[in-house]
Order: C-alpha cells, then sequence, then structure tokens
C-alpha cells in the first residue's frame, strides 16, 4: 500500500486546486484502492491562493466585497478573514488578485494598456478598513501592467502627468506619469504586508514585465516599449529598487507592493509550509502534482517546480499532470508526466471537461507505479 500525496496548483480558468486534487486522487483510487490518498491542494499566489488559505486554515471566513474590474467594470470578489491571535482579534486577511484584478475575469478578452489593478487596492482597502492586523496577498494571474498604480491609487497614493493631471488608469496612463504624491497612503498594518509571488522577474528590460508577460496580457511590440518606458519612469519617482526579484510580478504590482513597504516570498513556498506539505510528503511514497500549462516558466517559482524540490528533499518521487506540456519545458524532475491534452486528443476537450480528464490522468499514473 502506498500513500499518495496529491498537491497540484488551479488549472487557470478550468478547475480550482482542490477539485483537481480530489479529481486526481479519484482516478488513483479506481485502479489502487487500498493506498492512501493525501490532499494538499496548492497555489502561489495566483488564482486559488484564497481557496487554499480557506481550505487549510480551520475557522477562515470569506468576506464579500465589490470592486472596480481590470476593465472597470463592477466585480464582486471576496477576501479572506483567518481567525485572530490573543492579541489581534481581526487576524491576518488574505487578499488575492487574481479575483479582483486578474486576467481570468476578461475572459478571451485582452486589454492591454487600458487593463488596472484599483480593483485590487479596493479589496486591500476594505480589509484594512475591517482591521486586520496582517495582510497576504497573492499577486498572480493579472491582466495588466500598470506597475501597482491602480492598487495605489485606491490606498491613498496620487499620480498625474506632466500637466498635473490624474493619470489614466492602465499602462496607458503610467507612460505620461510625472510625479507621485505617497503622503496620503495608507499606512501597512501593524504585522506588515506579505506578498505571495508566483514569478522572480525585476521591473524593466527584456526579463521585465512589459517584456515577458506583455503579450499575454495583449500587449503588441510598441505598446510594450510604452509601458517598459512608463514604468521606468514609475520607478524614478517610488522608494523601491526595479532590480529586485519580484518587482515584475503582476504588471508590476510586485514593485508597487514594495514600494509600499510589503515585503515579497515566494508564493509557493509560503502556501506549501501552510499546508503541510513538507511533513505530508515526507511520510509519502509517492506526490502529484500539476497546474494548467507546464512550460519554460513554470520553473520560476511555480507549484510544481516547488513541490519537486520538497519531493527530492525527502527521497519521493514526484509525478506531474499538465493541461499542456510546452515542447521547452523541462519534465527531468519528475518520474512521469502526464498532458491532459494529450489524453482528452485536443485542449479543448482537456478544458471541457478538466474534472474528467484529471481522472483518467490519475488513473494512468496509478498503473505506472509498481
Amino acid at each position: 500500500m502506498h500513500t499518495v500525496v496529491f498537491a497540484p496548483d488551479s488549472f487557470k480558468g478550468t478547475i480550482g486546486s482542490a477539485e483537481a486534487a480530489a479529481a486526481l486522487a479519484a482516478g488513483w483510487v479506481s485502479v489502487r484502492p487500498d493506498d492512501r490518498v493525501v490532499l494538499r491542494p496548492m497555489a502561489d499566489g495566483g488564482e486559488g491562493t484564497v481557496d487554499a488559505f480557506a481550505a487549510a486554515v480551520e475557522g477562515a471566513e470569506r468576506v464579500p466585497v465589490s470592486v472596480t474590474g481590470p476593465d472597470g467594470s463592477p466585480t464582486d470578489a471576496a477576501w479572506l478573514r483567518l481567525p485572530g491571535s490573543a492579541d489581534a482579534t481581526i487576524g491576518t486577511a488574505v487578499v488575492e488578485l487574481a479575483s479582483t484584478s486578474g486576467i481570468e475575469l476578461l475572459g478571451d478578452r485582452r486589454i492591454g494598456e487600458e487593463a488596472h489593478t484599483l480593483g485590487f487596492g479596493q479589496a486591500i482597502a476594505a480589509a484594512l478598513d475591517a482591521g486586520a492586523s496582517q495582510l497576504v496577498l497573492g499577486i498572480g494571474s493579472s491582466a495588466s501592467t500598470d506597475g501597482g498604480v491602480g492598487m495605489l491609487t485606491a490606498l491613498g497614493a496620487r499620480f498625474a502627468n506632466a500637466s498635473g493631471e490624474p493619470l489614466a488608469l492602465g499602462a496607458r496612463g503610467v507612460a505620461e506619469v510625472a510625479a507621485a504624491d505617497l503622503s496620503a497612503l495608507r499606512p501597512l498594518p501593524p504585522g506588515g504586508v506579505l506578498v505571495l509571488s508566483d514569478v522572480t522577474n525585476p521591473l524593466l528590460g527584456p526579463s521585465g514585465t512589459a517584456a515577458v508577460f506583455g503579450p499575454q496580457k495583449g500587449l503588441d511590440g510598441d505598446a510594450i516599449m510604452r509601458a517598459d518606458a512608463g514604468l521606468a519612469r514609475l520607478a524614478a519617482l517610488l522608494p523601491a529598487d526595479p532590480a529586485t526579484p519580484g518587482a515584475g510580478a503582476a504588471g508590476g504590482t510586485g514593485y508597487g507592493l514594495l514600494a509600499w513597504g510589503a515585503r515579497l516570498v515566494a508564493g509557493s513556498g509560503e502556501v506549501g509550509e501552510l499546508v503541510g506539505l513538507p511533513g505530508a510528503v515526507a511520510e509519502a511514497s509517492v506526490v502529484i502534482t500539476g497546474e494548467g500549462a507546464f512550460d519554460g516558466q513554470s520553473a520560476g517559482g511555480k507549484v510544481p517546480s516547488y513541490v519537486a524540490e520538497v519531493a527530492a528533499s525527502s527521497g519521493v518521487p514526484a509525478l506531474l499532470v499538465a493541461g499542456r506540456i510546452a515542447l521547452d519545458a523541462d519534465t527531468s524532475s519528475f518520474g512521469a508526466a502526464v498532458s491532459l491534452t494529450d489524453l482528452a486528443g485536443s485542449p479543448l476537450a482537456a478544458m471541457a471537461h478538466p474534472a474528467r480528464w484529471l481522472r483518467a490522468a490519475g488513473a494512468a499514473l496509478a498503473r505506472s507505479v509498481a
């Protein structure tokens, strides 16, 4: 009998990490019913971060909030209130950019220079208004490249162009930034602000946020150059180092949070510690992880790479399931890798019924284990 740990990330836009773990486990036990399964759904700061904390912390409470989405539309979201300690009755608030200013909120649309992070800042302000003593912020899956200007604006900062007029929201406005006034910016809560980031890119340059992530957000060549130049203008005005690893996360929202005084950490590691992944893996025979698209960026702080490192440190084999495995992906850390696209026959078929194909993947991996 094996003990099998299932620790996938969400499969972005199709199924959450908790549901993905359950589907994989169901497929596994259909082949090996006597094995013990342990579910440890994961996140790295992107979509599903609030869900992962809610599943891991007893007594966590979702607090609804209405914010301005990345395209200016009203958006219903929620932040998570964690139980307080003896000296902090409100405790920690977990706020997720993906559910307030995330790219999935736009469906198939990409609005490039217009998308912004105002709603993320509004949700943070709501948690502070409720008396949160500490903030944990997940900043993956963003729709924008605004350097966090929308977020900081919602928290009291003021940004202006050369004529002294308030900036338009989004990268288009940041391209004209000439002045920043942080005098009315809300102070950090007593316990500080911890930021869970899923990338380590700097803010600027060829490995910066506009160049690397801009195309997937709808920026073309000229818009990428404008965005990078605008972010450089912003970096000259704010008190943070644009070369800091993770400053380029979430379209530069990582940089905006650094300027506020927040601390950036690798999201997958923080969530892994919270859900007790290292301890669970140490007692396991095998661990299975996954995400929607496993590609060349997956080694940079994403959930599968973190889970593989934890497994390797305990001498436990790790297996991978992904919606799609790119040609440039390095799967050498995994004993086996299964693509839902290959199982289903096409990306559309895999995305239409993710739970079905995750169960099939779990069964296939179970058959591969002696």
